[in-house]
């Protein structure tokens, strides 16, 4: 007996039929004799819906009463699966993030998990009832008041679940049947991947895979928790998802496992900036205190040899912020030009194999060279190479990489 952990997101659960059949699937896992709990999400469009309703009310609403308002998804959801559950025999009860509890801080719409009390759970579970278990939500740890994860939030409840569960694993149910080389719209040999690594899984979430949260995978890591990301349709609950997990488990490792892309770029440049001591901290310090993520950054020596240009990049929503921040210091910074350009996509090539093998980036570099695609910004990790190139050249230059890489399915 195993005991394992359920996530399906809101398009799984987006109606009533569709939450009998993630019922079906449910009642299938607890048959084979596992021990279940199931984080589900609101239905497909209700917090969107939820969310406006508070802004609609108040356009600068209270963050406590807002996560009252749109927690209450999946309140509608758990109560819903429970009741499907016990309609085919299955004992079943739908707890909330209060009712555990799910303890967070108290940054509410942006809640992080602090601790979850799972006694009762684990009794219950072993006496054969399923847990199912509203996401996205808890309960603050200093006010008692009810709190929300933010972006990802769902994923994220899954996996801390599952890791204070000592759950087997926790599969994430979602409308892919697994990770991917790379976009499988873009390019369609791209292969799906049996395993991949969680720094492999890290970078591609952080680098613009939409398959799993950035938060969720980082958490799996710290505590270990493996995933396996699978298809939410019944037509696909036979076939294996792909398992992100501990490198140890991985035999032989991909040179390159990954190529992915991100659209929500935007480059920011100041020419002919000082070059003395502290200048880049009085740039980006403001940037920071705006609560704006600055991602790749080169500098070069001006051609008068006295000064910098200093290029990055930030989330395209954030571009005319940025760029009046640093236009309102101008003086300060003493900068000659600034421009921006936001007609540009960041492809990066991820694998746990580049540690141990030379030529990596000379490959990247000659694939897109050989397509005439010019290469404006470069950032490197220990697994990961990434390139700002512009934005009309995505699909070229990801079609090229995966080819050179040799990724292409036979």
């Amino acid at each position: 007996m195993a005991r394992i952990v359920m996530k399906f997101g809101g398009t799984s659960v987006g109606d009533i039929q569709r939450i009998k059949s993630v019922a079906r699937r449910v009642a299938d896992e607890v048959e084979s004799g596992n021990e279940v709990a199931v984080v589900v999400s609101a239905m497909s469009g209700d917090t969107n819906r939820l969310v406006g309703l508070c802004r609609e009310v108040a356009p600068l609403y209270d963050a406590r009463e807002y996560d009252v308002v749109v927690s209450t998804g999946e309140q509608v959801t758990i109560g819903l699966l429970a009741m499907a559950l016990q309609d085919l025999g299955v004992e079943a009860r739908s707890w909330m993030g209060w009712q555990i509890p799910v303890r967070t801080d108290v940054a509410h719409g942006r809640a992080r998990i602090l601790d979850i009390q799972t006694e009762d759970l684990i009794q219950r579970m072993g006496q054969g009832q399923v847990a199912v278990v509203a996401g996205f939500q808890g309960i603050g740890d200093a006010d008692g008041r009810v709190t929300t994860l933010g972006r990802g939030g769902s994923d994220t409840s899954a996996v801390a679940l599952a890791a204070a569960l000592g759950a087997e694993r926790c599969d994430i149910y979602t409308d892919v049947d697994g990770v991917y080389t790379t976009d499988p719209r873009i390019v369609p040999k791209a292969r799906k991947l049996n395993r991949v690594t969680y720094e492999e899984m890290l970078e591609m979430a952080s680098q613009g895979a939409k398959v799993l949260q950035t938060r969720s995978v980082e958490m799996a890591m710290k505590h270990g928790v493996r995933v396996q990301v699978r298809h939410s349709w019944p037509e696909y609950w036979t076939v294996p998802g792909t398992l992100v997990c501990g490198e140890d488990e991985i035999v032989e490792k991909e040179l390159v496992s990954g190529i992915t892309y991100s659209r929500d770029e935007a480059k920011v440049t100041l020419t002919k900036v000082s070059d003395l001591p502290g200048v880049a901290a009085r740039i980006f310090g403001p940037l920071a205190e705006g609560n704006i993520n600055v991602d790749m950054i080169v500098q070069n020596v001006s051609d008068d040899g006295k000064s910098t240009d200093l290029t990055f990049t930030v989330p395209t929503g954030d571009v005319d912020k940025a760029v009046k921040l640093l236009e309102d210091r101008r003086d300060e910074l003493g900068y000659q030009a600034l421009a921006s350009n936001s007609g540009v996509v960041k492809v990066s090539v991820i694998g746990v194999g580049m540690r141990s093998h030379a030529g990596v980036a000379q490959t990247m570099f000659k694939a897109l060279a050989d397509r005439g695609i010019n290469i404006q910004v470069i950032t490197t990790s220990e697994i990961k190479i990434s390139v700002l190139i512009s934005e009309e050249y995505t699909e070229l230059a990801v079609r090229a990489l995966h080819t050179a890489y040799g990724l292409d399915a036979a």
